[in-house]
């Protein structure tokens, strides 16, 4: 019976450092578990622009992006969901009010607001994205500003307390730690996402595994009967059915041989 994977990338395929490893054991495992017949996904918070060309090299099937805001297979679109631009602008309203600051996510691009106070997060992630490539030259104030989801970091001064008021009645707020917050409207998750795909393409939730390494990826570890924890990430260890060792330790491939995936 033909199984289906779905991967986080950050910390589970790629190391979550300056290094940004994909171990050799990563690549052989995604290969093998292909050659038997199974299916590949990534599901990530990141929208679709930004799943690296790195990361698509090892072989996916299929893409669920935003946390279920975008999907992907065999290489066609089959869902997307852009926030209507009124509520888009509505939202950066807001989080000036909340004087927090924002980076807003679209399956296309990444927008900023200048008049937001500059964050060490956000030092961090602009100088990532040059790095790497990534245009930084998108605005609030542009024509074409909009989001899939979007993540906030709070400063000393931020009303948190008009944030969560007022977030939570369209968003789910994902607490990453550091004062750094995901975003997601409701009723989209990595969980919705697997679901959409599992509907799809007619695969049993019992032959569906996920592996993850961040609060973030409960959906996706809750939905799924074969869950699976990267060493080291114990926070999320009560949550799953199985903890294999951490990346650099061939980490991925010990899942899919535990599982008999390859």
């Amino acid at each position: 019976m033909q199984s289906i994977i779905f991967f986080d990338i950050d910390g589970t395929l790629v190391t979550e450092d300056a290094r940004a490893i994909i171990p050799q054991s990563t690549r052989e495992a995604i290969e093998l578990t292909r050659k038997k017949g199974n299916l590949t996904f990534i599901n990530s918070g990141r929208t679709a622009f930004n799943i690296s060309s790195r990361v698509k090299e090892l072989g996916f099937d299929g893409y669920i992006c935003g946390c279920g805001t975008y999907i992907e297979f065999g290489g066609n679109v089959i869902f997307s969901r852009t926030i209507p631009q009124d509520e888009c602008r509505r939202i950066a309203e807001l989080m000036r009010k909340c004087n927090v600051t924002p980076v807003y996510e679209h399956s296309e691009g990444y927008f900023f607001d200048d008049k937001a106070p500059v964050t060490e997060g956000l030092r961090y992630f602009m100088d990532v994205f040059v790095s790497t490539g990534i245009d930084v030259s998108g605005r609030v104030e542009d024509a074409d500003f909009g989001f899939d989801k979007f993540v906030i970091w709070k400063n000393p001064d931020s009303d948190m307390e008009l944030f969560r008021k007022e977030v939570s009645k369209d968003y789910s707020i994902i607490d990453r730690g550091g004062g750094f917050y995901e975003n997601v409207p409701l009723g989209f998750s990595k969980a919705t996402g697997i679901e959409m795909i599992l509907e799809k393409l007619g695969i049993s939730m019992d032959h569906a595994y996920a592996i993850g390494d961040s609060m973030n990826d409960l959906p996706m570890l809750e939905a799924v009967p074969n869950s699976i924890a990267m060493g080291g990430a114990e926070n999320i260890y009560p949550y799953v059915s199985y903890v294999t060792t951490p990346i650099e330790e061939d980490g991925i491939k010990n899942a899919l041989l535990h599982f008999n995936l390859i």
